[in-house]
Order: C-alpha cells, then structure tokens, then sequence
C-alpha cells in the first residue's frame, strides 16, 4: 500500500498569541503541519532547523527580532525557506530582510490570502520569490 505523501511541517513564530493561534488554523486548514513559538528564543531552544520546511517569522518580538533570528539560523548555514510578516510597513524592511536571507515580507493583518501560496512557493524552490 503507498504511503501518502508528507505534509510540510510550517514553524510560525509570533509573540501574539492570537496571530499564532490564527496563522495555526489557517495553515493546518490549507494543508501544513504546524508548530508554533512567541519567541526567537524559544524556536532556538526547541527545535532543529533541519526539521522545518519554511520559517514564518514575525518581525518586531521582545527580545531577538525576526531579521535577527534570520541572520542568526543563515550564518548556521540553515538554508529553510524563511518568510517575514510584519505589521510596520515601513520602506526599510524588504531591503534588511533581504540582508538576512529573507525573500519574502507579508504584512499583517492581510496575509491570509497569500500566506500559503508563498510557503508553498518556497518550499518548491520557486525562482521568481
């Protein structure tokens, strides 16, 4: 008997606990396992990167910032996917996430309309993101 194919395991990580609990249900709905994290510190501490197949990190946290983490696991030599969501659309930030290895930047609250379609993107090796 085949086995069914894998679902892509998404870690989001977001300090707002609802956004976490939202972008949880909206990823699971559209096909992905997920596992969340309020913290850069926290994702460090519990996970191995290796076992992600994108990043969905939020740009401004207490503590470590999305770009910091991003630049952080890039210098480790991950190479996950990494998309950045932020509610501060400020010019800058494309250019900084850039930086850090970041090919995508989503800004809230409107992402549910192409949240999915870029992590699959990503996952897939998309040459146009």
């Amino acid at each position: 008997m085949p086995s069914s194919p894998r679902m892509p395991l998404v870690y989001v990580v977001d300090d707002d606990t609802d956004v976490l609990r939202s972008l949880q249900f909206l990823l699971e709905t559209d096909g992905f396992c997920v596992g969340t994290f309020r913290s850069a510190e926290a994702l460090l501490n519990a996970m191995t990167v290796g076992g992600a197949d994108c990043l969905v990190i939020d740009y401004k946290m207490p503590g470590m910032s999305g770009i910091d983490l991003a630049g952080l696991l890039r210098r480790r030599e991950a190479d996950t996917p990494i998309i950045l969501i932020t509610g501060y659309p400020d010019a800058s930030i494309p250019a900084k996430a850039a930086t850090a290895g970041i090919r995508h930047v989503l800004i809230k609250p409107h992402i549910e309309d192409s949240l999915s379609s870029r992590i699959w993107d990503a996952i897939n090796g998309d040459p146009q993101l």
